[in-house]
């Protein structure tokens, strides 16, 4: 997407960061459960913020969850592959067993990333 004619951006009504709402009622909240959305105001008014404050509150703290559990997991793996390989590629290892560490690292690792998601 290129710009307009005369410099601007094909979205009139953005300023600043791209992404910032023009006016505070830009987010479209739909909730198909009346008592959802009730139990949610009703939070929100709790902690003294807006409806939308409240939401990206909770979306942003969940994403960083799940992203820390997804680090955890992933380093723990690390250190177990490391350990795996280590031991493995002593001066006895064959071929076969080094194969054998490998996969079990790379299970480790899928059943951490799916436990993650």
């Amino acid at each position: 997407m290129g710009r307009r004619p005369g410099g601007r951006w094909p979205t009139p009504g953005i300023t600043g960061t791209i992404g910032a709402m023009s006016h505070p009622k830009a987010m479209n909240l739909r909730f198909p459960d009346p008592a959802q959305r009730a139990a949610i105001e009703s939070a929100a008014r709790q902690e003294g913020v807006s409806l939308q404050e409240y939401i990206l509150s909770a979306a942003y703290a969940r994403a960083t969850a799940v992203e820390k559990h997804f680090l955890d997991a992933f380093r723990d793996s690390m250190a177990r592959s490391g350990d795996a390989f280590a031991e493995a590629s002593g001066p006895d290892a064959t071929g076969a067993q080094r194969r054998a560490a490998e996969l079990d690292a790379r299970h480790d690792l899928e059943r951490q990333r799916d436990d993650a998601a």
